[in-house]
C-alpha cells in the first residue's frame, strides 16, 4: 500500500521517508490544492508544506531531546514510527480530482491504522479529508479558526473554503462540531450563524478562550470521543502568525493553540490533524513558519499520547 505522492525535499521535523505505510503509526502529507473558487488563485499554498518542513530542518537532528512542550522528548530513541509521505499530486483548478486525490490518500492511511496529518492548501481541504475518516466511527470535529465556515456555496461552488464546516455538517460520521478561536468578521451571514446554532454546533470564541482558557472549548468534547483537528493559521493571533489570507486582532496565542491540542488528545482520542491556511510568501522573516511548524509537532506529540 502507497501513497501517490512526490517526495519531499526534506523530512518534517522526526519523521522517515523511507517507511513502508503499513509500519507508520503517523503519516504525514501535504495537500497543496483542494477546490478553488472561480477566479482565485490558490496556486500562493503550492509550496505550504515544504516550507514547514524547512523551518524546522535545522534542528532535525534533535528529535531525542527533551522537549518541553510535550514533557518528553519526540522520538524517544527512534521509536516514533512516524512517515513523511511527501506531496499529493494536487492540481490548482482541480478541484474535483484534488478532492479524489486527498480522499484517496486520507482512506489509505485510515485503513493502515495510521494516524493522518496533513498539511494544506486552503480550507477547501479538509472537506474530503474529514469525508474519508467515515471508518474511524462517529467523529468529533475540532475546528480551530477565525472563521465559521458555514456558507452552503460561494461564487457558485460549494467545496470552497467557506463552506468546510457546512459540508462536514452533512457528513452522517460527523457528531459533534467544536469551533474554536471564532472572532472578527468572516463570510458568514447572521442566517450562517443560525443554521451552525441550530445544528448543534459549538462556537466558542477567542474572547471565550482568552476569558476561560481553553477548558471554554474542552467541556464540548466527550471523553473518548474519537476527534479530528483542523487547524486553520489565522486562529493564531497575527502577532506571532502574520501568514495567513486575513489576518484578525485577538487570536489564540501559541501557548492555548498547543494546550488545545494537547487537551483534545487527553480527554478525546485525536484520530487526525489538518494545518491549513499558511501563505508562505507572507512570512517575510520565517517565524511563522517556525510556529507553525511547532504546533505540527505537538499536534504529532498529541497523536502519540493519545494512541496510548
Amino acid at each position: 500500500m502507497t501513497l501517490d505522492t512526490t517526495p519531499p525535499p526534506v523530512a518534517f521535523f522526526g519523521a522517515r521517508t523511507d517507511m513502508p505505510l503499513r509500519e507508520a503509526a503517523i503519516v504525514l502529507f501535504g495537500a497543496p490544492h483542494g477546490t478553488p473558487y472561480p477566479e482565485f488563485d490558490n496556486r500562493a499554498l503550492a509550496g505550504t508544506a515544504d516550507v514547514l518542513r524547512a523551518a524546522l530542518s535545522g534542528d532535525a537532528g534533535w528529535a531525542d531531546h527533551w522537549d518541553f512542550d510535550l514533557g518528553r522528548p519526540f522520538d524517544d530513541g527512534g521509536s516514533l514510527a512516524f512517515l513523511d509521505a511527501g506531496n499529493l499530486k494536487t492540481e490548482p483548478l482541480d478541484g474535483p480530482g484534488n478532492r479524489e486525490r486527498i480522499s484517496a490518500a486520507t482512506a489509505s492511511v485510515v485503513a493502515a491504522g495510521a494516524v493522518p496529518i496533513m498539511i494544506g492548501g486552503d480550507d477547501s481541504v479538509p472537506i474530503p479529508f474529514i469525508e474519508a475518516l467515515a471508518p474511524l466511527g462517529p467523529l468529533t470535529v475540532v475546528q480551530v479558526d477565525a472563521h465559521i465556515d458555514w456558507r452552503d456555496e460561494r461564487r457558485g461552488e460549494k467545496f470552497g473554503f467557506s463552506s468546510t464546516m457546512r459540508r462536514a455538517s452533512e457528513m452522517a460520521h460527523v457528531e459533534r462540531i467544536v469551533q474554536v478561536g471564532i472572532r472578527g468578521l468572516g463570510s458568514a451571514r447572521q442566517e450562517e450563524v443560525q443554521i451552525a446554532e441550530t445544528w448543534g454546533a459549538e462556537i466558542v470564541t477567542a474572547r471565550e478562550v482568552h476569558r476561560h482558557g481553553v477548558e471554554a472549548a474542552l467541556e464540548h468534547i466527550p471523553t473518548g470521543a474519537n476527534c479530528l483537528i483542523t487547524f486553520d493559521c489565522d486562529a493564531l493571533d497575527p502577532s506571532i502568525m502574520k501568514a495567513v489570507v486575513a489576518p484578525t486582532p485577538g487570536g489564540l496565542t501559541y501557548t492555548q493553540a498547543i494546550d488545545l491540542i494537547a487537551g483534545v488528545a487527553s480527554k478525546g482520542k485525536l484520530r487526525a490533524f489538518d494545518m491549513i491556511e499558511f501563505i508562505p510568501e507572507r512570512d517575510t522573516d520565517g517565524l511563522s513558519a517556525v510556529t507553525a511548524a511547532r504546533v505540527l509537532v505537538n499536534a504529532v506529540g498529541a497523536a502519540v499520547t493519545s494512541a496510548r
